[in-house]
């Protein structure tokens, strides 16, 4: 005998927006079995912490109002019966299911449920309406909603919503959403399905956008689908991840040949698009330079100090022990006088340096070997190509870089025969150069040399190895 499903429906009232820091004020909950409600729960629950005054302005609870209610404990058990077993509903389903499941775990009881979020099933059985927000959504569909942003008012005109679902769900979307295997268990509110759906398991670059089509958030991927899905599984309660998932309303993607070309992508769109939720490579900056100057002794003098912005430099570092390193080496190389290299010095007091010692090279002499050496390091940097698989059988794919930065990348079709390396260059995209991406192509250059084809080697024919 097939047994009936059922469902709890869930509203709460909290103290804040994310159920690491923040506790529930109020619960509602409604049991349906399918065909009509069978029980109904509703409480304050005292959080035993303040209530802001936000928070008191949007739902009316405060500290007065649950100080005498119940602490979750107290109620811990019912909630977890009312729950078990059954499918979990609510609007924007995500955000519920965290503070019931984190304050439920605080109070010794493990619990998980299949979830069906009415914002992702009004789209699919009702798509187009102007909005899928709760009030607006009663609104459109003459659902009667009083005491908006109560616990108990919010889930009746949820559980009407959701009455309303199942006589219009003709195609048996409910059914699918709330499989284990269902995508829509996963996936945020927000997000329509067939952005997930569409992915290809192939290396590339995927965007996540906001409800007014900003690029929130950039990442790169091996494999697109697998990557994506990461971002959704798991129940972290931070604020952070919380916000995050409720910024998701489209993806799109790239597809690259290469992991290394998705990597190289993902520097560039971030460094370009400044999404909001990426931050490791935001702080991956050049911040040491090495410069020369000319003091009012007529001495020229090379230097390494910290990066200005729109000041000339002869080689950025992000260390400025690599900066120190290339200093002493070229110094030694070119026998420049030690009382005219600066390791770490500022600007200020520059030009007017004075040099005592006797034994000092003359000035003529002295600019001379800081001119071969600045042109030593200007000019000995390498030009190469890294030669890969393309994104098809038909074509390969190339990173450019010249005199020591990357020039750009792109895709060479195969039947292009090109036996000179400077002739890549056509087929290719220009991005603008930085120190993160050109460690990332020297270690990878390093690592893999049978893919890398100096431009010394001009009579090799090229070919993806």
């Amino acid at each position: 005998m097939k047994m009936t499903m059922e469902y709890a429906i869930v509203d709460i009232e909290t103290t804040g927006g994310n159920a690491g820091g923040s506790r529930i004020t109020e619960i509602a909950i409604i049991i349906h079995d399918g065909k009509q409600v069978t029980d109904r729960f509703e409480t304050l629950v005292n959080p035993e912490k303040e209530i802001p005054l936000p928070i008191f302005a949007l739902t009316g609870i405060n500290n007065n109002m649950v100080r005498d209610a119940p602490v979750f404990d107290a109620v811990a058990e019912k909630i977890y019966a009312l729950l078990n077993n059954r499918v979990f509903v609510a609007h924007n389903v995500n955000f519920d299911y965290s503070f019931v499941r984190h304050q439920l775990e605080e109070a010794g009881y493990k619990w998980t449920a299949r979830k069906l979020c009415t914002v992702r099933a009004v789209r699919k059985i009702r798509p187009g309406l102007p909005s899928y927000s709760l009030g607006n959504l009663c609104n459109s569909l003459n659902i009667i909603l009083q005491n908006r942003h109560r616990a108990g008012g919010d889930a009746d005109a949820t559980a009407v919503l959701f009455a309303r679902l199942l006589e219009w769900d003709t195609e048996g979307q409910i059914a699918k959403m709330i499989k284990k295997t269902a995508t829509d268990q996963r996936l945020p509110p927000n997000l329509p399905p067939e952005d997930f759906e569409k992915l290809p398991e192939k290396p590339g670059v995927y965007y996540f956008y906001n409800q007014v089509r900003e690029v929130v958030y950039v990442g790169k991927a091996v494999n697109l689908k697998k990557r994506v899905a990461s971002h959704f599984s798991g129940h972290k309660t931070t604020p952070q991840r919380q916000n995050f998932l409720r910024d998701i309303h489209a993806i799109t993607y790239e597809v690259c040949a290469t992991e290394l070309i998705a990597l190289l992508l993902e520097c560039i769109e971030i460094k370009k698009l400044w999404p909001l939720y990426n931050r490791s490579l935001k702080k991956f900056e050049a911040k040491y330079r090495l410069y020369s100057y000319e003091a009012r002794n007529g001495y020229r003098y090379l230097a390494i100090g910290k990066l200005g912005k729109f000041q000339d430099s002869i080689e950025v570092f992000h260390s400025q022990y690599e900066g120190i390193t290339l200093l002493q080496n070229i110094s030694r190389q070119f026998e420049i006088d030690q009382n005219f290299c600066k390791y770490g010095t500022s600007a200020e007091g520059e030009m007017f340096h004075t040099t005592s010692s006797e034994n000092v090279q003359n000035v003529e002499e002295n600019n001379e070997k800081v001119a071969l050496a600045i042109n030593f390091v200007r000019n000995n940097r390498p030009t190469f190509a890294i030669i890969e698989k393309g994104r098809t059988p038909e074509e390969q794919s190339c990173i450019w870089v010249e005199n020591g930065h990357f020039f750009g990348m792109g895709y060479i079709p195969y039947e292009i025969g090109i036996t000179d390396i400077q002739e890549v260059k056509d087929y290719l995209t220009a991005y603008k150069s930085n120190q993160y991406i050109m460690q990332l192509l020297y270690s990878y250059a390093q690592k893999y040399p049978g893919k890398v084809f100096y431009q010394k080697r001009q009579s090799h024919k090229l070919k993806a190895q």
